[in-house]
């Protein structure tokens, strides 16, 4: 059969069901069949993505164009579920591909609601009733030169929305300060200013994500081009740690903290088809070596609501799903697996409804059920 499968499963469960060929399933009472993939094609091919966080905005992605020249564009897409279709809400210009979005983590909706993007500078959007977008800030820390660092991506402190930090091909990361505790409704326009900026590593920062550990608000990681992850405290950050260190100093892509346990998190190197779980008690070598990819891995989402489940996807068409409850005994195989129509590229676990997972690839946007 040609048909997708998935693997249909409660996280955190004991078992798994397998449904094959279909993408629906219905009650014994004969109510309205539930759909358990949802599917939107965009006019380009998608690179970055993210969930909207607001409980008030169910089934709202972004999406970021990849397009080689300099217009490119932002979508801010919506599943209508009485259609069951998703409908796009706004599109915006953006300068060069974005290589990271993400909402504000403002699961209440108290502040307003902004969406940042990552690519030749950091951006901040703000979005209004009608869905139409403005740009409140562009945040460009090298002002002294007509030329930019590209920044390869960023990360928004889910403890202290008003902390933003981003990763750049110069070596640094740049923690900036943002005013965004104004009421909703008032219309000043925000603003930004750099609190710190470090030399991080000795080339190339690809990622940085904070960590939920001693309040969320300090601590945060950082992978680039010398395959090292190291750690930072920003109450003292004269010194850093390097918690992990590549054993070919292969630079390393991306990296993310485990949502429930502030021990772990999960990275992997350039051309890899392995995920590296460290425990940050443990440094320097893995806890757990997820191998079951049989292409290079792309993307890596840890479950907001348990402490055991990540998922992985990459060149070889898979979203995988792992449970480490087992750790540290050998993690051999994903408890969940579904093949995609293409190199999987982005992956994101939704936080304000975490039986949902999107995945990217191609120009294609699906969001999965599990």
């Amino acid at each position: 059969m040609n048909e997708k499968m998935a693997v249909h499963t409660s996280v955190p469960g004991s078992g798994t069901t397998t449904t094959t060929g279909s993408t629906s399933s219905s009650t014994s009472s004969g109510q309205l069949k539930r759909k358990e993939i949802y599917k939107y094609v965009a006019p380009w091919t998608i690179y970055a993505m993210s969930w909207s966080v607001r409980h008030d905005k169910r089934f709202r992605l972004a999406i970021g164009s990849y397009i080689e020249e300099y217009n490119n564009k932002v979508q801010i897409v919506t599943l209508d579920e009485s259609s069951s279709e998703f409908m796009a809400k706004t599109t915006f210009d953006h300068p060069y591909p974005t290589t990271k979005i993400m909402w504000i983590p403002d699961m209440k909706a108290n502040l307003p609601d902004l969406l940042a993007t990552s690519g030749d500078y950091l951006r901040i959007w703000r979005l209004n009733q009608d869905n139409e977008s403005t740009m409140e800030c562009l945040l460009n820390n090298n002002k002294n030169s007509d030329f930019c660092a590209p920044l390869t991506s960023f990360d928004w402190n889910e403890a202290d929305p008003n902390l933003i930090g981003t990763s750049s091909i110069d070596t640094t990361c740049t923690i900036w300060g943002l005013e965004t505790g104004q009421a909703i409704g008032r219309t000043n326009v925000l603003s930004g200013q750099v609190k710190t900026q470090l030399i991080a590593h000795d080339k190339e920062v690809y990622d940085i994500a904070f960590s939920g550990a001693g309040g969320g608000r300090d601590i945060f990681a950082s992978v680039g081009a010398d395959g090292s992850v190291r750690m930072f405290d920003l109450r003292h950050l004269e010194h850093s740690t390097i918690i992990y260190e590549d054993p070919q100093h292969l630079p390393l892509l991306r990296l993310a903290w485990s949502k429930q346990n502030s021990y772990l998190l999960a990275t992997f190197a350039l051309d890899s088809n392995e995920v590296i779980i460290i425990d940050i008690r443990a440094p320097c070598t893995p806890t757990a070596r997820l191998k079951n990819h049989r292409g290079f891995i792309d993307g890596i989402s840890w479950a907001p609501h348990s402490a055991s489940h990540i998922c992985t996807a990459g060149d070889d068409h898979q979203a995988l799903i792992w449970d480490l409850q087992q750790l540290p005994r050998t993690i051999e195989d994903p408890i969940l697996a579904y093949q995609a129509d293409g190199e999987i590229n982005q992956i994101q676990w939704s936080l304000a409804q975490p039986d949902w997972i999107a995945i990217c690839y191609n120009n294609c946007l699906e969001i999965l059920r599990v």
